[in-house]
């Protein structure tokens, strides 16, 4: 390496996009190349660094296989922070592959780490934390460390593990330290920040109130039977009964336990459940098939009983029923936790990571984009869509993957 490209070599490694800059702009030899892209992906002009990046792997040619696989681990990361969830994993395995053959702990390590953090971004926690119990961080220096100690504060916080998330996170803050570039050292204590905010509401006896993670954390673990309308699910003793599927199961089940103990009218529920705002025969016809189905999914933890003028729940046990609800009730939240990430996410991204059609996902994009709460950047195949600023909102129970229990 001669002196030129080693002094930028060292300036993109201290965050130092444009002194690197400076030193290769002009060359056009592959590991040149493969600088300037990585230049250009640290100003934000990712489409550019991608092509850089492709051109320098085919510059390197098949007798350079460690400069190659560095490559496609430099793309494999910029697709990632780009929201190209779609971008094929297989060249990113060989290419880890081929370093950890080459003798390259450092870059395999490193795509191991973004191989941990693309199943985090689409909530496949198992998979992530499979691959967390095998890899060795060691090699790693402090930026990368630190970025991959905040995907484990991310698994932890998802999975409801706040004391181990905030270990993760302080081990963050150290390694960002050392690293002292400030865009990491900002992002690490963005992702501490949350854990300082309010994450949901407690609903309970006609009173409400803002959780902190770890009161959701204690809540979760209590002996209360919990409707989660975070995750759309039923929870008690860490058991989960899911109900996102069915919408109206879960509408009628946050009724009755935003009113417990007391019984909810066949009228409000009629309309939290259906919308109706003039009930026939056929509406009320519904609602006792639909009460049947709710009384069968959750027969195990309490009974669905009828009043003179409705329903109410009455767990088997005497428990407290309480609603676990966002910090703000807003339609489409759950796309709206991606997109508070800050990253510009595609539709095809969004609906990678929610389990959820295309077509799906692009309908909340319009409900969004009309109520002035998200906005497209670029167009065609190039657009992104990005969330405009909203205090307060939203919270990390709605991003993908249940809780623990789920």
């Amino acid at each position: 390496m001669d002196v030129m490209t080693a002094t930028a070599a060292r300036a993109l490694a201290a965050g130092d996009p444009l002194r690197a800059l400076n030193s290769i702009a002009l060359r056009d030899d592959a590991p040149a190349l493969a600088l300037r892209g990585i230049a250009m992906a640290q100003l934000g002009d990712l489409g550019r660094a991608r092509t850089l990046l492709r051109r320098a792997a085919a510059a390197f040619g098949p007798r350079d296989a460690i400069a190659r696989a560095r490559c496609i681990v430099a793309e494999a990361e910029i697709a990632l922070v780009s929201r190209d969830l779609s971008w094929p994993t297989k060249p990113l395995d060989l290419a880890r592959a081929a370093l950890e053959k080459g003798g390259d702990r450092t870059n395999a390590a490193h795509a191991g780490y973004l191989t941990i953090r693309r199943l985090l971004l689409i909530g496949r926690l198992d998979e992530a934390e499979l691959l967390i119990e095998r890899f060795d961080s060691q090699p790693l220096p402090a930026a990368s460390l630190a970025a991959y100690l905040m995907a484990l504060g991310g698994v932890a916080i998802r999975r409801m593990r706040i004391r181990s998330a905030r270990e993760a996170l302080s081990q963050a803050t150290e390694a960002a330290r050392k690293a002292a570039i400030p865009s990491l050292q900002a992002e690490v204590d963005a992702m501490a920040g949350i854990l300082e905010e309010p994450a949901a509401r407690l609903i309970a006896g006609g009173n409400e109130r803002p959780l902190l993670i770890e009161e959701v954390e204690a809540l979760l673990a209590s002996r209360s039977l919990v409707v989660d309308a975070c995750r759309f699910a039923v929870r008690r003793d860490g058991a989960a009964i899911l109900l996102e599927a069915r919408p109206v199961l879960f509408a009628l089940a946050r009724a009755l336990a935003e009113a417990f103990p007391l019984d909810v009218a066949r009228s409000s529920l009629l309309k939290r459940a259906f919308s109706a705002r003039y009930a026939d025969e056929s509406h009320r016809a519904r609602l006792r098939v639909e009460i049947g189905r709710l009384r069968k999914a959750v027969r195990q933890w309490a009974n669905i009983e009828a009043t003179r003028d409705g329903f109410r729940m009455v767990p088997h046990d005497r428990r407290d029923v309480v609603v676990l609800a966002p910090p703000m009730d807003e339609a489409h939240g759950n796309v709206l936790a991606l997109l508070s990430d800050g990253e510009g996410w595609s539709t095809s991204a969004l609906a990678l990571a929610l389990d959820v059609s295309q077509r799906t996902v692009q309908r909340a994009l319009d409900d969004l984009h009309e109520r002035g709460k998200v906005q497209p950047v670029g167009r065609g195949r190039a657009c992104r869509w990005m969330m405009l600023p909203m205090p307060a909102f939203p919270t990390v129970l709605l991003l993908p993957a249940s809780l623990s229990g789920g």
